[in-house]
């Protein structure tokens, strides 16, 4: 039976400075919002420019007329603060918590992406939003009564950056043999899965630096973060190219989250102590977001 009321308020596990980082991600989630919608708007200036579709993925001539953007370039100094944020709300509480906070971008993104591009919301996409939101709202609640950190050993680190190897890639022959056939939803999925990885690995040298345990394996650490956010950040550009920004930011704040919490869980131990029925919520949740995120690519109204 779950506990009453005093009973879960007695049980969460963060400390009142892990609780900052949760104000810090959600401002970090603004940024991510606005840059997002003056990249997406930079990616189709430059398609308008240069009169080449980019439906088979951007070309250097596409990546160098996006420099030029002013719109392209604000967007990325705004992104690149949410990044900042991040770092620091996971330099300060457990991942599981301050990840998926990402997802008060996506109503951000919806209302401000319907008033710059004048079309409205339709009930089917705010049921699919609503659907995201809530999803990752649920995991969030869960999350926050039952993380804690661990220390992180080598052979964990091993099994993350192993598992990413593979995740680059599959990814990268994909896309070199597929990408004429890639969808925005492709894009977002992949750009979400590495991302992921990002985060947790943006955690891990974190957590290293912070007990001076900085060492070769630290070093790739680094490394494959770079690699992982490279290749992320192309694909997140070719997804602003197919699909809208509102779609872009579901599948980046409910993907990358997920699969973040997932390696969490899984690989570091972040829910250990978690109940059962703590664990069937965030499988509950997580199918309810991912669910939202399909439904909101079937029904936008400006899917390409």
């Amino acid at each position: 039976m779950p506990p009453d009321l005093n009973d879960i308020t007695d049980q969460i596990s963060l400390t009142p400075f892990q609780a900052l980082g949760i104000p810090i991600a959600l401002v970090g989630a603004v940024f991510l919002a606005l840059g997002a919608q003056f990249q997406s708007r930079g990616v189709s200036k430059v398609e308008q420019r240069t009169g080449i579709e980019a439906s088979g993925g951007l070309t250097s001539a596409h990546l160098l007329a996006l420099l030029s953007r002013p719109s392209w370039v604000a967007g990325t100094l705004m992104l690149g603060l949410a990044i900042v944020l991040q770092l620091i709300s996971l330099g300060i509480a457990p991942l599981i918590v301050v990840q998926p906070l990402g997802a008060v971008a996506l109503v951000i993104t919806a209302v401000v992406n319907a008033r710059m591009t004048k079309t409205p919301i339709d009930r089917l996409s705010i049921r699919a939003i609503s659907l995201c939101v809530g999803g990752v709202g649920l995991f969030v609640l869960f999350a926050a009564l039952f993380a804690k950190e661990t220390p992180i050993s080598n052979r964990q680190l091993v099994i993350i950056l192993v598992i990413l190897a593979v995740v680059l890639l599959l990814f990268g022959a994909g896309y070199a043999y597929l990408r004429r056939r890639f969808k925005a939803i492709a894009y977002i999925l992949g750009a979400g899965v590495l991302y992921g990885f990002v985060a947790t690995l943006a955690k891990v040298v974190i957590v290293r630096i912070r007990t001076g345990d900085f060492e070769l394996l630290t070093l790739v650490c680094v490394l494959a973060l770079l690699a992982a956010a490279a290749l992320g950040a192309y694909f997140v550009q070719n997804a602003y190219a197919s699909g809208p920004p509102d779609l872009v930011i579901a599948g980046l704040t409910v993907v990358d989250p997920l699969v973040a919490v997932g390696i969490g869980v899984i690989v570091l131990g972040e829910a250990s102590e978690a109940p059962l029925y703590a664990v069937i919520a965030f499988v509950v949740s997580a199918a309810v977001a991912i669910f939202g995120v399909f439904q909101l690519a079937k029904f936008h109204p400006q899917i390409k």
